[in-house]
């Protein structure tokens, strides 16, 4: 009987009783096994459609992992493979025409970091009309998937369409599964649920603040995706539904397939790159800076949230150490009228009440919480909601607002709801006698060090220059791979092919793929 869980783990040494074989030349001994690849559809979000530096792009689109697949697919046997067109991406800047899409990112190797491309995209959002073999839409959720009308122009301006999927699908009242359904699929890939999850996490949990926080579904419980907000985390159970519809959809007339699971928070570099203690004595000023820091603010706050049974909730900055970001915490004990009673005496009651609404919810980071990648440029900042230019600076005088932190509670609620949709996802691929790729597990594996078929050692560390660079899979937005990254989720996902259904497709050979965009000058 069929395993009918594969899981994918790192090639111990010793294992492998012969090398992988890689890229060669079409060999009569390559099959497809119990596997028919014909019409090969992929169906997801943007880690299907090739989105990597913070967009999708001419270039960038051909190394989505579905196009690597079907170009060993097509040594067996495989159908064309099209994906939606950037044709009109004429100098490879990606991006659509709309507020808040930017170009790609690139390093600018004149000023050594990551920035938006220059130029101004030439993508439209054109009406295609035309179903593809690659459905991967960026953005999309789980029940994105079966929305009718999720490509409808109209449906921009409120939020209720997707500029991707406008640009391609064949009517204002088609649905993603539906265009994908209509190629007659004889073997898919379906790699959905991260963004059920990750906008929430990615947006640091409880969301902007001032905003109405975002909600977690597993918590209370609402089924209905309809009144989400863009967020919010899915309900387990409707994720489960959701996800069952569309793999008894894309079955319905016999298809094989893999389905992926969902990649923890914690094992990309969005959410790992950042310390959460940056804070040395040099950066805050040295010793004469830190003392006062300490007299006028730290040390205050300390006596206060100790008084009321928190001692650690904040403490005195080294002068030896680094030290961890002041942040605000939605989930904390809200302490403003208590600061401000305690810092009326001495700094009157106006001032007073100013310290206790910018400080009530704050805290030190630990260890225990995640700092996203985009908070790197706001940490030591002057803040300009502050009421006060003596506490105005991001992460040290000034609370950093709830968007650049995932706290160790907002984790946990991404953690429980990563564990339950990976639990839907293996079973219900278990219940349709379906392959498993788990790159959850893959992508846990980079942390530490996965060492490839090839025998590079790769990693899930951002871009830290050019020593680095070849070690690296993921893109410089964090989230996404790089083409070399795709092309190592391709091999795992060929592994998987080749194990549950008797092929014998070679593998990619990542070394043969870019890694970073670096530009001499931008």
């Amino acid at each position: 009987m069929k395993n009918k869980f594969i899981y994918l783990a790192i090639i111990a040494a010793g294992f492998a009783s012969c090398e992988p074989e890689f890229e060669n030349p079409v060999s009569q001994d390559y099959s497809a096994g119990e596997a028919d690849f014909s019409s090969y559809v992929a169906v997801g979000n943007s880690l299907t459609a090739g989105y990597m530096d913070g967009t999708v792009s001419r270039v960038g689109q051909t190394y989505s992992f579905p196009n690597l697949l079907a170009q060993q697919f097509a040594l067996v046997g495989g159908g064309e493979f099209t994906q939606p067109s950037y044709a009109d991406d004429v100098n490879n800047l990606g991006g659509l025409p709309l507020p808040g899409f930017n170009t790609r990112l690139i390093i600018d190797a004149a000023q050594g970091g990551p920035e938006p491309i220059a130029g101004t995209t030439t993508v439209t959002l054109a009406a295609q009309a035309t179903a593809f073999n690659n459905m991967g839409v960026p953005g999309a959720k789980s029940f994105h998937l079966l929305a009718p009308g999720y490509g409808n122009p109209a449906g921009l301006a409120v939020g209720q369409a997707n500029p991707y999927f406008v640009r391609h699908a064949t009517s204002s009242t088609a649905s993603v599964l539906g265009d994908a359904m209509s190629k007659n699929p004889t073997f898919f890939t379906n790699w959905i649920g991260a963004n059920d999850v990750l906008s929430y996490a990615t947006n640091g949990g409880a969301q902007a603040d001032g905003n109405t926080p975002a909600a977690d579904h597993n918590v209370t419980g609402n089924l209905n995706p309809a009144t989400y907000g863009s967020n919010d985390i899915t309900n387990a159970n409707a994720f489960a539904s959701v996800y069952s519809t569309i793999i008894t959809t894309l079955t319905s007339n016999g298809a094989k397939g893999v389905v992926a699971t969902v990649p923890s928070v914690t094992s990309i570099p969005y959410f790992t790159t950042v310390p959460y203690a940056p804070l040395s004595p040099t950066a805050l000023g040295g010793a004469t800076n830190i003392n006062a820091l300490n007299a006028q603010l730290y040390g205050p706050l300390d006596n206060i949230f100790t008084a009321y049974g928190e001692p650690n909730r904040v403490n005195l900055l080294s002068a030896t150490a680094a030290n961890p970001i002041l942040i605000f915490d939605a989930d904390a004990t809200d302490r403003s009228a208590e600061i401000t009673g305690a810092l009326t005496p001495t700094l009157g009651a106006q001032v007073a009440a100013a310290f206790g609404a910018v400080f009530g919810k704050a805290r030190q980071a630990t260890a225990q919480d995640l700092v996203v990648l985009p908070a790197r440029s706001v940490i030591g900042t002057p803040n300009a909601s502050s009421p006060s230019t003596l506490i105005n600076i991001n992460g040290v005088s000034y609370p950093m607002a709830n968007r650049w932190v995932l706290t160790a509670n907002e984790k946990a609620k991404v953690a429980s709801a990563t564990a339950a949709y990976n639990a839907a996802i293996i079973s219900i691929a278990n219940a349709n006698d379906l392959a498993v790729a788990d790159m959850n597990a893959i992508l846990n594996q980079l942390v530490s060090g996965l060492r490839a078929d090839n025998g590079t050692l790769y990693t899930a560390n951002y871009f830290s220059g050019g020593t680095t660079e070849f070690q690296v899979l993921f893109s410089l937005d964090g989230v996404h791979p790089n083409a070399r990254g795709y092309s190592v989720i391709a091999n795992e996902i060929l592994k998987v092919i080749n194990n549950y259904y008797s092929a014998r497709l070679p593998l990619l050979n990542p070394n043969n793929f870019p890694g970073i965009s670096i530009l001499p000058t931008n």
